[in-house]
């Protein structure tokens, strides 16, 4: 599937940035252009399903990381995946190929929830996607309304197929670092806990906590999100 993407910048260097669920290339709207005052052309995707890129009759990680191929340049300088998008990331960077790869608060595995938790997270989902700005801004009191108000369109696109996703059938972590890698994990990440990051650092995966931050690292300290970047943008 050919994706919608935002680009900023027309430098030398190419940066892919992937967003995590019910979000789109907005998520990136604050670190695209840092990224271009840097010499980047910084190319972030919409992915199926969400933003304005075409809907599918089903989703899987593989439909993710096939689209991400066909729409963003090879062998990128640096590619950051979120959520989602950092479980996206994975499944695609064996072909893609960046220099550098970021992991955002990955997907890599489901949260430990107690099963009537699980069975209420589709249904909660659905309310969530609901909520008007107000509602946002109340539950993100850290986010900059710019961020707000594109998680709330975001919320309007987005095709509720998708939300076979928090099943977790495919949340997957890496077996292998297939090329240099940086974790930037939530504080008490909820994706990736203490036992897989110490297993990740084992496979040569630098890891970094930001201190304070939700799931959306970028979006609940974004000073504090391009200090986790240091020396890899």
């Amino acid at each position: 599937m050919q994706l919608f993407t935002r680009e900023w910048g027309e430098g030398d260097r190419v940066a892919v940035l992937i967003h995590g669920i019910f979000s789109s290339s907005g998520n990136w709207q604050s670190l695209g252009p840092v990224l271009a005052d840097r010499g980047y052309r910084a190319i972030a995707v919409d992915l199926p399903g969400h933003g304005r890129s075409p809907r599918a009759p089903h989703y899987s990680i593989d439909l993710y990381a096939d689209s991400v191929l066909e729409s963003v340049p090879g062998h990128p300088d640096l590619a950051i995946g979120h959520s989602l998008g950092g479980l996206t990331l994975a499944a695609a960077v064996d072909r893609l190929r960046p220099a550098r790869a970021v992991y955002v608060d990955p997907a890599f595995t489901a949260p430990a929830l107690p099963w009537w938790q699980r069975m209420l997270a589709a249904p909660f989902a659905r309310r969530l996607l609901s909520s008007d700005a107000a509602a946002i801004a109340k539950s993100n009191p850290r986010w900059s309304q710019a961020d707000v108000d594109a998680e709330a369109e975001d919320f309007t696109r987005f095709d509720r197929k998708a939300l076979s996703f928090l099943r977790g059938d495919e949340m997957t972590a890496p077996t292998a670092m297939v090329v240099p890698s940086l974790l930037v994990l939530a504080d008490g990440s909820r994706l990736v806990g203490t036992e897989l990051a110490d297993r990740l650092r084992t496979l040569g995966f630098e890891v970094r906590v930001v201190p304070g931050a939700g799931h959306t690292v970028n979006r609940d300290d974004f000073d504090g999100f391009l200090k986790a970047l240091d020396g890899w943008i």
